[in-house]
């Protein structure tokens, strides 16, 4: 059986940096074959397949922000490459990725599925700047394009906003592999025994100052109340207004904000938290929610895309919509006061994750997509 050659391109950061480690990790070596064009901005970062052998790396200058001569030049060196590696299928992520993927696949004409990783338009809140995102999504759809939605609810809008057709939306959920022990990392930090936590950069996205009011109205009923926020690194445009939240609440005996910090941590740090919460505004479908249920732990989060593909409602935690501060808080307070709710809450999370965002019981669907958009169909 001849395997199938998979390009994959993007920006790789963040979420999609953790997407292709662990699809790569998982998918079977025998049957595809993947290859990666990332930014040089990325260069130190690699990608091992299921043996532990190194995927193949090329650098083009790919990058998130809007640089029309590298942007051109990503295109160029994209085309280049494809025609010489020769995939039989293009796998592009997020906004940027799918741009170039789509561009470069004019010159080198082949089925590109595209992962949005959460719609590039849903990133702004200035109308102008979502119209014209919204405007590239609808136009770049026609090139050459299937889309391979990372949840049901980013399928939907892609079909109800962006204007694909039912038969060129396709799902591959983000999933990731079980989570041991072995995993866990030691860390130094003082953290109260009883806390709430969430991983989440200070940002537009996540919307990290909603939980703080969450956290001023809870301290009103349970003063000792503790917020651990992980993930608050460099790049975190809110950090600024969010500390100043703290401070004017007097909140700061109440949360511990962490830096990024190697996965192992904050493992370790999600096990033994109480509940997780998400007072995102959008996401794709959000590793950390995953890996909050994959270790057991109900979750409390607002109504966006993703979010409301992983929790349900009453079932592994409790959802609401955006800025419904004091539902949210109600729901959180209630729960913390119930710990056989909490519990059944709990194991339905597992349950749920095993069941849908377990990469083992679910990328055999990833490598069946890929064969039946291959040149090289077996």
């Amino acid at each position: 059986m001849k395997k199938t050659r998979v390009a994959h391109i993007a920006d790789a950061v963040g979420g999609v940096a953790v997407y292709l480690q662990i699809t790569l990790q998982a998918i079977d070596p025998e049957k595809i074959e993947a290859f990666i064009i990332q930014g040089h901005h990325t260069k130190n970062k690699i990608f091992k397949e299921k043996h532990g052998n190194l995927v193949q790396t090329f650098l083009v200058p790919i990058q998130r922000a809007i640089s029309p001569i590298k942007d051109l030049r990503s295109i160029y060196e994209t085309a280049q490459i494809l025609r010489k590696e020769k995939p039989d299928v293009i796998h592009a992520h997020s906004a940027k990725g799918g741009i170039v993927a789509r561009a470069a696949s004019l010159f080198y004409p082949t089925t590109v599925l595209y992962t949005p990783h959460a719609f590039s338009y849903l990133s702004t809140p200035n109308r102008f700047k979502k119209g014209l995102y919204l405007r590239i999504e609808r136009l770049f759809k026609h090139f050459n394009s299937i889309l391979l939605a990372c949840s049901t609810s980013e399928r939907n809008r892609g079909i109800r906003e962006v204007g694909y057709k039912e038969e060129k939306a396709l799902v591959f959920n983000n999933c990731i592999h079980p989570i041991s022990e072995t995993a866990f990392l030691k860390h130094d930090l003082q953290l109260p025994e009883k806390y709430l936590c969430t991983v989440g950069r200070p940002s537009y996205q996540k919307n990290i100052e909603m939980m703080i009011e969450v956290l001023n109205l809870l301290k009103q009923k349970q003063p000792n109340i503790h917020l651990v926020i992980m993930g608050v690194g460099e790049y975190s445009p809110n950090k600024e207004h969010v500390e100043q939240l703290i401070e004017t609440y007097g909140l700061s005996e109440n949360t511990t904000l962490i830096p990024w910090i190697e996965r192992g941590k904050i493992f370790t740090i999600v096990s033994k938290s109480q509940l997780y919460l998400s007072t995102a505004r959008y996401e794709g479908l959000p590793y950390a929610v995953i890996e909050a249920m994959a270790l057991g732990k109900a979750c409390v989060v607002t109504s966006c895309d993703g979010n409301k593909d992983l929790i349900k409602d009453g079932y592994n935690g409790y959802v609401v919509e955006e800025n419904s501060v004091e539902t949210m808080a109600n729901r959180t307070f209630a729960l913390l006061q119930n710990n056989a709710l909490l519990t059944k809450f709990e194991n339905n999370a597992l349950d749920y994750f095993n069941e849908h965002h377990n990469i083992n019981n679910t990328i055999q669907k990833l490598e069946g997509i890929y064969r039946s958009y291959s040149k090289n169909k077996v």
